[in-house]
C-alpha cells in the first residue's frame, strides 16, 4: 500500500488563470484513461440553490452528526443526508437546518467535461477539481522513474490545503507524487520540483500529506 504527497506549485486570485494553469500541468501527464472529479462545500442555502442550477449533475449531501444515525439502517436515513441530486434537494428552507455546510461532489468524469462550468460556479465557496489516472514521465536526469498510481493534479478553490476548512481569497494548484519517506525525508520531493519545472511552475510551499 502506498500514499501520495502533494506540493503547491501555483497560487492566484484569478480562478480562470488557476484553471488554465492547472490544465497545463494536467496535460503534461494526461493519458487516455485520465478522469476528473470535483467537490465543493456550501455554507448557505442560497449558494446551494445557485450552484444546483449551474451544476445539476453530481450529488448534494447535508451535514450530520455520527450519533444521529447510530444503529439506523442506511435505507432509513434521510435522503438529503445520504445524498440527493439537484432535482431532489429539499424545497423547504427549514430542511437545511442543522445540515450546513452542504457538500456537493461528482466523480469519474471525462477530462474537459465539468471543469469550466465548475470554475464559473464555485464563487466564494471552498472546492476542488482533481484530475486522476495521469501518467508522469520518467525523469532520468533527476534519477526518477515515472509514476501513474499517484499521478494527480488538484486545483483548490478558496483554500490553500487539502482537507482544510480554512477559507482563503485565492486558489492553489497541487502536483501529486508517490510518498516515499526515508529517515524522515520525502525522497520524491525533487520529482515534484522537476514536474513543475516542465511546465514553467515551481514548488511554492511544503508537502501536503494524504
Amino acid at each position: 500500500m502506498s500514499n501520495d504527497v502533494a506540493y503547491p506549485v501555483f497560487r492566484t486570485p484569478d480562478p480562470v488563470l488557476a484553471l488554465s494553469t492547472a490544465r497545463r500541468l494536467m496535460e503534461f501527464g494526461r493519458c487516455e484513461y485520465s478522469e476528473v472529479s470535483a467537490y465543493a462545500e456550501f455554507s448557505s442555502v442560497a449558494e446551494v440553490r445557485r450552484v444546483a442550477k449551474a451544476m445539476p449533475g453530481g450529488w448534494f449531501r447535508g451535514a450530520s452528526e455520527l450519533e444521529e444515525f447510530e444503529g439506523v439502517p442506511f435505507e432509513d436515513q434521510p435522503p438529503f443526508v445520504v445524498g440527493v441530486p439537484a432535482a431532489d434537494l429539499p424545497a423547504e428552507a427549514d430542511a437545511f437546518e442543522g445540515r450546513l455546510p452542504v457538500e456537493w461532489g461528482v466523480g469519474d468524469q471525462p477530462v474537459g467535461s465539468i471543469e469550466d462550468a465548475f470554475t464559473a460556479a464555485i464563487g466564494p465557496n471552498m472546492g476542488e477539481i482533481n484530475w486522476v489516472s495521469l501518467q508522469w514521465p520518467d525523469a532520468p536526469e533527476a534519477g526518477f522513474h515515472g509514476e501513474s498510481k499517484h499521478a494527480e493534479v488538484t486545483l483548490l478553490f478558496n483554500t490553500h490545503t487539502r482537507y482544510s476548512h480554512e477559507l482563503a481569497d485565492d486558489h492553489t494548484i497541487l502536483v501529486h507524487v508517490r510518498s516515499v519517506i526515508i529517515d524522515g525525508h520525502q525522497r520524491r520531493e525533487p520529482y515534484a520540483h522537476w514536474l513543475a519545472a516542465q511546465v514553467g511552475l515551481t514548488v511554492i510551499g511544503p508537502a501536503q500529506e494524504n
